[in-house]
């Protein structure tokens, strides 16, 4: 007969040998997180290359490729109004390994238009960090008469509802919305007439076929300076400092406000400690000097926010944009 002590030795072996495994599953994240990140980074830019929000994105992956030790690779998923990237992100292992270049559109509009919720913006992710503020403008065809907002008021009120025309970059788009803000704060209505994207908006108000137009300081940055158009206002409570003397709407319009913002976010469930890194990554990406002097070439604010900023701000923005959106009547399949 064995003894009962060698007996017991297989299963005193195998008891530890399981509860090692428990162990082992109950702080993967956590352990892997500690050494994170040990691999690229994939950052998603829910939009097709060359727009602001993927000229963004490149600038700060490279820098924070620099600040993690690691390759932050971008990778455009465009589709839906971003909504196609921004689900492929929430849909990600939540490792911190997969993240995502959002916009007022990803986190605040689509989700307010769209018949089909791929996503929550505020459950389905982890904030990271608002990163930047990007004005929108409001501009017209040089030989129209108006050039002020108190002028297109003006211009606007003399005439039936509706005989005045604005263009933006497409239906639903932030700068439809900007328009329809401004529609209902003045208590006007200048029809919006969508395009498939800035650029053929752009030229129709240029070539006098529509007379008004919301786009992305940005890209009609080079409009302005050419005199191809002419600024009324930016959109953002604040000047902004590439064209300090163009006035805001607000100045005119007490109460308007709209931008373009870029953020990052992880998918919901990503380790604590992969969140803090990433956030202190992007921060230092966004006070490197580099980094600031190209913002400020498109007047992008640097805004560099924490996690719960960003929480705030995202729920904010679906509070602001709900009644434009319901009053609007637009809808998104």
């Amino acid at each position: 007969m064995k003894s009962p002590h060698f007996a017991r030795r297989p299963v005193l072996a195998l008891g530890l040998a399981f509860g090692a495994s428990l162990a082992a599953a109950s702080f993967p994240t956590s352990a892997r997180a500690q050494g994170f990140p040990d691999r690229p980074v994939t950052l998603v830019i829910p939009f097709a290359a060359g727009g602001s929000t993927d000229v963004v994105g490149r600038i700060v992956a490279q820098k924070m490729s620099e600040n993690l030790g690691q390759s932050v690779v971008v990778e455009n998923v465009a589709g839906a109004g971003g909504s196609v990237g921004a689900t492929r992100v929430a849909r990600a292992a939540a490792d911190g390994y997969t993240i995502l270049m959002a916009t007022v559109a990803t986190h605040a509009l689509n989700p307010l238009m769209l018949r089909q919720k791929p996503y929550d913006p505020q459950t389905d992710f982890e904030p990271i960090s608002l990163l930047v503020v990007v004005p929108n403008v409001l501009l017209v065809n040089p030989d129209f008469p108006p050039t002020t907002v108190n002028e297109l008021l003006e211009v606007v009120r003399a005439e039936e509802p509706g005989h005045y025309d604005f263009a933006s970059s497409g239906n639903g788009t932030p700068l439809h919305l900007s328009g329809a803000l401004f529609n209902s704060l003045a208590d006007v209505d200048i029809q919006h007439i969508p395009y498939q994207g800035s650029g053929p908006a752009l030229n129709d108000v240029i070539g006098g076929q529509v007379p008004i137009i919301f786009d992305n300081l940005p890209s009609a940055s080079a409009h302005i300076k050419a005199g191809t158009l002419r600024a009324l206002g930016v959109t953002t409570k604040t000047r902004a400092p590439s064209f300090p003397d163009i006035p805001t709407i607000d100045e005119s319009l007490p109460g308007y406000e709209t931008y373009t913002w870029n953020a990052l976010f992880a998918p919901r469930g990503t380790p604590p400690e992969a969140v803090e890194r990433l956030h202190a990554a992007a921060v230092a990406a966004m006070k490197d000097p580099v980094v600031i002097a190209r913002m400020a070439e498109f007047s992008a604010e640097i805004v560099a926010g924490t996690p719960d900023e960003l929480r705030a701000h995202v729920a904010a923005e679906t509070a602001k944009w709900t009644p434009v959106v319901e009053e609007a009547g637009v809808k998104l399949d």
